[in-house]
């Protein structure tokens, strides 16, 4: 998967994005942080989360899916709920729902340190859309 998910998401491998655990339609994403991802207040970027939460989804859906190089996200909201620190942050992903055509998704981004997950940073739903597959 690890092949699969620097090549499909080059951006995020750039970042540092790392796969943390791995599960069918579950996994674990890291951030390395870095001072360019800081924000005026000293603060972790919103387009950074956003980005980490995005990737998370894109995991989840190959690791249920399978390899579908055309799976793409249809939608995505996300609400900010607490200032992260400027230290790792990790995104807890899971699929909710896996149709033929559309895969929903939920993740939660936590300080990498938080390991009860008590503090949730951010939540973020998705929807990928998945290609049909061509008729034999």
């Amino acid at each position: 998967m690890k092949e699969i998910f620097a090549a499909g998401l080059p951006a995020a491998h750039a970042d540092g994005v790392t796969i943390d655990s791995l599960g069918e339609g579950t996994c674990t994403l890291r951030l390395p942080v870095r001072g360019d991802m800081v924000r005026p207040g000293g603060t972790l970027s919103g387009p950074s989360m956003m980005g980490l939460a995005d990737a998370a989804m894109w995991v989840c859906v190959m690791s249920a899916a399978g390899e579908i190089e055309l799976a793409v996200t249809t939608n995505f909201s996300i609400n900010f709920l607490r200032k992260p620190p400027m230290a790792d942050v990790v995104a807890d992903a899971s699929i909710l729902k896996l149709g033929r055509r559309l895969a929903v998704i939920e993740t939660g981004i936590y300080a990498a340190d938080d390991t009860k997950r008590e503090h949730l940073l951010a939540h973020a739903t998705g929807t990928y859309s998945i290609p049909p597959t061509p008729q034999t």
